[in-house]
């Protein structure tokens, strides 16, 4: 187990999005300087996740040229207007078979930062949990690790790339790390894109 556990950790980021309530493309909104999905890939990239694998789908050209030169890859999921789940399964299909693990995070939170999905790593390579969780305030949400051994059933008809399910189903394979509220913050809407921008500029 110790073995399969030291291999690279890959990080998932979903960014496939069509941001239907924003009126146009959250990730390309620019935050502290730099596109928004630019930030949530550096942020990756950062934490040591290899490979990350960006998945594309609304707009994907205009994705793929924002986090341009950055070391990460990419997969287009055709079926992106189904949801996220089915990004999610986008993005594990395309993890090579080195990844002993792999990180999934939501494009859209621009307060998750390296040093949260550090811990997140770190909790992976030394207990027995296949399935990291985050919480915030007892809201479970991205960004998730998943084991390679979960890989095949989140990807499948059992899990369909939901985290929720994958936790509903193997509650005692899972450790749960609390992160504050405050950073479960995303975009959704205009108004969150002025108060994230705000919030950021404080700091």
């Amino acid at each position: 187990m110790r073995s399969e556990r030291s291999g690279p950790v890959a990080g998932v980021v979903l960014a496939a999005g069509s941001s239907s309530r924003m009126g146009r493309n959250k990730l390309l909104f620019e935050l502290s300087g730099e596109p928004l999905v630019r930030r949530t890939v550096r942020t990756a990239v950062d934490a040591g996740l290899e490979p990350v694998i960006v998945v594309l789908g609304h707009e994907a050209d205009a994705i793929q040229a924002a986090v341009g030169g950055l070391q990460c890859r990419y997969v287009v999921n055709p079926g992106h207007t189904e949801g996220m789940n089915s990004s999610v399964c986008a993005g594990i299909n395309a993890l090579p078979p080195e990844a002993s693990a792999a990180v999934v995070l939501l494009a859209d939170m621009p307060f998750v930062s390296a040093a949260m999905i550090g811990t997140l790593v770190e909790r992976f390579r030394a207990a027995d949990a296949l399935l990291v969780v985050s919480a915030y305030g007892g809201v479970n949400a991205p960004p998730m690790l998943y084991g390679r051994a979960l890989f095949a059933e989140l990807a499948g008809v059992e899990g369909k790339g939901c985290g929720r399910r994958m936790l509903r189903r193997h509650p005692e394979q899972a450790a749960i790390v609390d992160w504050p509220v405050a950073a479960l913050a995303d975009l959704d809407v205009p108004d969150d894109y002025e108060r994230v921008k705000a919030q950021l500029e404080a700091h």
